[in-house]
């Protein structure tokens, strides 16, 4: 009887460690439009964020994980007076910039917010500059900020282009954790090989089920999940310049692998070099809070509100046309059980703004829903049709466009025009019209945390890109904290 014995012969890194690992480590990011793109996303996701801590459920999550904890030289927690290790201190600021899903955005095969990685960098650059300033060293600069955000919105954003885990159960927060981890290890000082080590840490941590983001289990861990995803980075980070060892074929190990195991055998695919392509091309949330496949919906809707808000009675249906994506992840019916359920809901995000004119964070909530039964009335009379085109245009490179379009039919047979958006005003396409209502939005979300005064201080540095490159990271962090 002979036995299979495994060779035991310790092989050389998967080719994506090093692919990763060689970016992160040796790139220069050269491009004027991500740096500027990456200043606008700062000032959106921190703007999110601040809005966010006006929901108890979601303040509850935050402070250290010990009450009464205190860190020398902690991470500041934006919006609040927490000084944190630099893993709570991720998962905290991971969890107010995600928690009313009202920021960037990465649409292809496999979706995400690449502007969660902020948890995991932004908390440990401030780390590191207070340390750094408390030895008479030199802080990291707000440029080291963007220049992260740019390779982590670059790793998480080109990995999904060809790669779809939701299509085997899986969450995309796993690549917030495998870009978070391989940017802050290169903050900690890691080298080539350490940040091979670390992300492969990253991936040997398998991956979180898409369980809490679709029916009938849709809840609040999908508001957390990223938090939880960058913060580990950032202990898989620290670990391994501890001098933890790395597990070289992570990927391609025969059987035991992470191909093997949770994607069907297959290898993933790269069809572009990482450069700085996601952020010149990442999607703003910037008008509602609404998950992104439904943003276009959300803006047909707004437009036929006028024609409609006098005759919500007489409808007898709502044609909605849309793309293969947001049918697969966010159409339901039935009973919508918490907000949640409700933000990844096509119909819901749809009847709000028609009976209403518009679509906020407080629309979500219970009690809102609770006292207007008109909102589940209207999701019962809509048809949910698949666009070919939409769906195609969804995933050619050139367009990444996210479709939808709304026409609406009453009972004495008459209708609207059929309203089309193909794409949102956070699209590229769309930047010029879009980010003068981004800086709006970032006024009015610190104006929920800050005097007046202290808002325009911000606004001033995070308008002008010269000066908040060259602003040290622990002098940024202290104009955000509540003492």
């Amino acid at each position: 009887m002979s036995l299979n014995v495994e060779l035991n012969e310790r092989p050389q890194p998967d080719e994506l460690l090093v692919k990763i690992a060689d970016y992160v480590a040796n790139t220069e990011i050269t491009s004027a439009e991500a740096y500027n793109t990456a200043r606008n996303c700062l000032m959106d996701t921190l703007g999110c964020g601040l809005l966010a801590l006006r929901f108890p459920e979601c303040t509850k999550h935050l402070g250290p994980t010990v009450p009464g904890t205190t860190v020398r030289n902690g991470a500041r927690v934006p919006g609040t007076s927490h000084e944190l290790d630099p893993i709570t201190a991720a998962f905290n600021i991971g969890c107010i910039i995600r928690w009313l899903d009202f920021n960037d955005t990465w649409l292809a095969a496999e979706w995400g917010h690449p502007s969660d990685n902020l948890g995991g960098i932004l908390a440990t650059a401030d780390y590191l500059s207070r340390v750094a300033v408390s030895e008479g060293k030199a802080p990291l600069t707000m440029r080291d900020v963007l220049t992260a955000m740019i390779k982590a919105h670059e790793i998480q954003g080109v990995l999904a282009l060809e790669n779809s885990y939701n299509r085997v159960g899986l969450d995309h927060v796993l690549l917030v954790r495998v870009a978070s981890t391989a940017v802050v290890t290169k903050m900690l000082g890691g080298n080539r090989d350490q940040i091979i080590d670390a992300v492969s840490q990253a991936w040997v941590d398998g991956c979180a089920l898409r369980t809490y983001r679709h029916a009938p289990n849709a809840g609040s861990r999908k508001s957390w999940a990223a938090g939880d995803a960058t913060s580990r980075a950032v202990r898989l980070a620290m670990i391994t310049m501890k001098g933890e060892m790395g597990l070289p074929s992570v990927l391609t190990a025969p059987k035991w692998g992470y191909y093997d195991v949770l994607f069907n055998g297959q290898p993933f695919r790269l069809n572009q070099d990482f450069g700085s392509y996601v952020m010149e091309n990442v999607l703003f949330k910037i008008s509602f809070p609404a998950e992104f496949h439904a943003q276009t919906a959300v803006e047909c809707a707004v437009t036929l509100h006028d024609q409609v808000k006098e005759r919500l009675d007489d409808i007898e249906r709502i044609e909605v046309t849309t793309h293969e994506s947001a049918i697969r992840i966010i159409s339901k019916s039935g009973d919508l059980a918490n907000p949640a359920d409700r933000d990844h809901c096509l119909q819901y995000m749809i009847a709000v703004p028609l009976i209403y004119g518009d679509l906020i964070a407080e629309h979500y909530e219970d009690d809102f829903h609770r006292g207007d039964s008109r909102i589940d009335v209207l999701r019962s009379k809509m048809e949910i049709i698949e666009d070919k085109r939409y769906s195609a245009e969804y995933l050619e490179s050139d367009k990444r466009s996210i479709a939808n379009a709304i026409q609406i039919f009453f009972n004495d047979g008459t209708s609207t025009d059929k309203v089309s958006v193909e794409y949102p005003i956070g699209h590229r396409r769309r930047r010029e019209e879009g980010i003068p209502v981004l800086e709006r939005k970032f006024r009015r979300n610190l104006l929920t945390r800050f005097p007046q005064g202290m808002s325009d201080k911000i606004v001033d540095l995070c308008s002008d890109q010269a000066m908040l490159e060259a602003t040290p990271v622990n002098e940024f962090m202290a104009l955000f904290a509540i003492n």
